[in-house]
């Protein structure tokens, strides 16, 4: 099982923080970066020599979008795999997601086990393709 270099958009310290520990102690994931808006996610995403797996964003930021974020990672082809984690995992969110590159959307209220389970699969490559956002896990 490789370890899933991963890069997190959220603002929220506490989230943060939870998902962070949660992530690295039952999964194979290494956070090696994270930002809390949309300008410094897009920043460190274009800096030359970073390299990430998986991208984890939340829609809604201090500055800017998680949907900006998505933009901004799709036009650089960006070849992580790119999930939102969210609050608002509505339909129109969730396609809205999809159009821009999303493999994922899971809702924080209610699919933590279901990121988990996302993220063991992608590193021990047992994961759909990207870009599989409606195929079933």
């Amino acid at each position: 099982m490789s370890t899933l270099k991963t890069f997190i958009v959220e603002d929220n310290p506490l989230i943060y923080e939870n998902l962070v520990s949660t992530l690295e102690e039952l999964t194979n994931v290494e956070v090696v970066g994270s930002a809390v808006d949309e300008p410094g996610a897009v920043q460190w995403l274009r800096e030359s020599g970073r390299s990430v797996e998986l991208l984890i964003v939340d829609i809604f930021l201090l500055n800017g979008s998680g949907l900006g974020v998505l933009q901004a990672a799709r036009d650089a082809d960006l070849p992580a795999r790119r999930v939102v984690l969210t609050n608002y995992a509505s339909a129109d969110i969730r396609r809205r997601c999809a159009v821009l590159g999303a493999d994922r959307v899971f809702d924080k209220s209610c699919e933590l086990e279901e990121l988990i389970t996302y993220c063991t699969r992608v590193a021990d490559g047992s994961a759909t393709a990207p870009g599989a956002l409606n195929r079933a896990e």
